[in-house]
């Protein structure tokens, strides 16, 4: 093996890693949300957990990811530890897929068939369709998704191509013969697996490094089982790393990660050599080869499991004997005087972390329809445990502006598909609506505490006018918050001839209270907290407006906001009207009203912040 020999294998490996790489990004893109979701809604049945565990980390290609997402979820009190401990065991499983994947370049044979199985036959066909679909896709899409799938998946296996035959002048090296006889002690077999896992942070990785130096023939299987044993201690690195800093339940899952690993290869090294000091298996003296890598890679992540299975809530109380303390109470005291927490280890699998923002955006925009709701409540009849519940959940929300707006602007550098794109932006146009909505949710509670104080209170034809505006003022926060957390784009369109009626029942409140100042009916104080009140509503409707008109705008490019009515389509614009005429139908003031001029066409109007 000369120095070109070395850098063929340098470059191998470093396509390798880039592949593979860019491979579970892809793949982890196309996954998406709807896939990694499932992880947060599992039920009690470790054997679901399991599978699911498998299942995912099969598709998205990282146990590792899959074990950081796990260590999160425990962080952010969504998992319970013992949910954890599936998950975590069927991550193990499902890491072995890649090492099936890459026993493909060990295929011999002289058939057609047999060389089209080749990575090195098919791999540059993937390529080809790859580039095409990457370069005929101008945006972020499926398509140039699939496309870097399929670029990954045949630089992994050019990679792995290029370091087989680099090494494969080591066959006749005695020094790389003698280096590899010395592995076949177990203990430094698995030290040295540990390490080179370690260092990468990828199991997947260092087996598919393992298989390309078994293309020598100097490879036993007294030498590749100890390195495959310490391979699956060594991924637990990056679980232990990304709980730094975490909870305390959090650290635990990591040590359940460790626990399972070190437990599950010390039976098998135990029962294995014990056995074969009676039996003394015959294949250990045998070559490896990448298919064989494989074989014993998957059995033993199946077997640990089979074993350990039955032991889950042990490996639970194992960890919590070395992490003691009470994690409940710690994460009581990060969670004091914040409504919401956002994991930050989410932010390495950006489609997960854009499902877990939409979450928390419909619990603030829920958060936001009950403030509004109590509040209007109160100018009908005046209740301080209401008023009280309007400013706690003013707190909260702005906790969720703070949280969700600083979290989104970190997401929106990582790598994320079109789809997600769409929804962080309208997730960060629409916090700001909803936060704003609680504002004047508050605003109307503190001029209800002030007419409270002062002993004022409106005339019965206020009052009966107030009532009729505030269950229109319900009905659109209601329905904004239903079309925003169904993303439903046809009711969206229902909004905005909701908010002109609201605008024009102001209009004509405003009117009617100055008839009445002017008949000595209603005093000027009370008319400045009606005015105060008719803003803060009006307002309201204004950014239940802006949230709908986002909606449509991100998703189907309709009208940016709802000053644009001139640009409607002729056909939609005649169903407006139709629409309009049937709400002001639903919300009648008295009869008097129709001596007031319908104001139809209102003022241009900037966007309410």
């Amino acid at each position: 093996m000369d120095i070109f020999d070395i850098l063929n294998m340098i470059g191998g490996l470093a396509l390798f890693l880039y592949g593979m790489n860019n491979m579970g990004n892809g793949l982890s893109k196309m996954a998406g949300s709807r896939l990694e979701g499932i992880l947060e809604k599992l039920t009690s049945r470790r054997l679901y957990a399991v599978l699911l565990g498998a299942g995912v980390t099969a598709v998205i290609q990282s146990s590792s990811a899959t074990t950081v997402m796990v260590v999160g979820f425990v962080n952010s009190g969504i998992m319970k530890l013992t949910q954890a401990v599936g998950i975590i065991m069927g991550a193990n499983i499902g890491t072995t897929i890649t090492s099936w994947m890459l026993s493909l370049t060990g295929i011999q044979g002289d058939t057609v068939w047999i060389r089209l199985l080749k990575p090195s036959s098919f791999s540059p066909v993937l390529a080809a369709i790859g580039i095409v679909l990457v370069m005929a896709s101008k945006n972020e899409d499926k398509k140039k998704d699939i496309g870097g799938i399929l670029l990954g998946f045949a630089i992994l296996m050019f990679g792995m191509e290029t370091m087989s035959s680099s090494v494969s002048g080591l066959a006749d090296n005695s020094s790389f013969t003698q280096m590899m006889t010395a592995f076949s002690n177990p203990i430094l077999g698995m030290v040295i697996g540990a390490l080179l896992t370690a260092i990468i942070q990828s199991s997947s990785a260092s087996v598919g490094i393992l298989q390309a130096l078994c293309s020598t023939g100097a490879v036993g299987y007294n030498v590749a089982i100890p390195i495959i044993m310490g391979q699956n201690i060594g991924t637990c690195v990056t679980s232990i790393i990304s709980s730094v800093g975490a909870n305390k339940n959090a650290k635990r899952a990591a040590m359940i990660h460790l626990y399972f690993n070190l437990i599950g290869t010390a039976i098998f090294m135990v029962v294995f050599y014990s056995i074969n000091m009676f039996v003394n298996f015959a294949f250990l003296k045998d070559s490896a080869n990448a298919a064989g890598i494989a074989v014993v890679h998957s059995l033993f992540n199946i077997c640990a499991t089979i074993v350990l299975y039955p032991f889950a809530d042990k490996l639970v109380r194992l960890a919590e004997v070395t992490i003691s303390g009470k994690a409940s109470e710690e994460l009581n005291v990060e969670k004091k005087g914040k409504a919401v927490m956002l994991d930050e280890r989410f932010l390495e699998s950006p489609a997960f972390a854009v499902e877990i923002c939409k979450q928390k955006i419909f619990e603030m925009a829920e958060k936001t329809k009950r403030s509004i709701i109590l509040a209007t409540e109160t100018i009908g009849e005046f209740d301080a445990n209401k008023v009280s519940e309007v400013i706690r959940l003013e707190d909260e929300i702005d906790d969720y502006e703070d949280v969700l707006g600083s979290y989104l602007v970190k997401l929106s550098g990582k790598n994320l598909s079109n789809g997600d794109n769409q929804s962080l932006t309208q997730m960060l146009h629409s916090i700001s609506d909803f936060e704003r909505i609680s504002d004047h949710a508050m605003n109307i509670v503190e001029s209800l505490k002030e007419m409270n104080e002062k002993g004022y209170s409106f005339s019965p034809a206020a009052k009966r006018e107030m009532n009729v505006l505030c269950t229109a003022i319900g009905d659109i926060v209601g329905n904004t918050t239903n079309v925003f957390i169904r993303g439903d784009i046809q009711e969206a369109k229902h909004i905005e001839p909701l908010e002109e009626v609201i605008d024009n029942l102001t209009t004509k409140i405003k009117a009617h209270h100055i008839k009445r100042m002017q008949k000595g009916k209603c005093s000027i104080v009370m008319g400045i907290i009606l005015e105060d009140l008719l803003i803060n509503l009006e307002r309201v409707s204004d950014h239940c407006s802006n949230i709908a008109a986002e909606l449509m705008t991100i998703n189907e490019n309709g009208y940016e906001t709802h000053e644009l009515l001139d640009d409607m389509p002729e056909e939609r614009r005649t169903e407006f009207k139709e629409e309009y005429k049937e709400l002001k139908k639903k919300y009648p003031l008295k009869k008097e009203d129709d001596k007031i001029k319908d104001k139809s066409k209102k003022e241009k109007k900037t966007k309410k912040k």
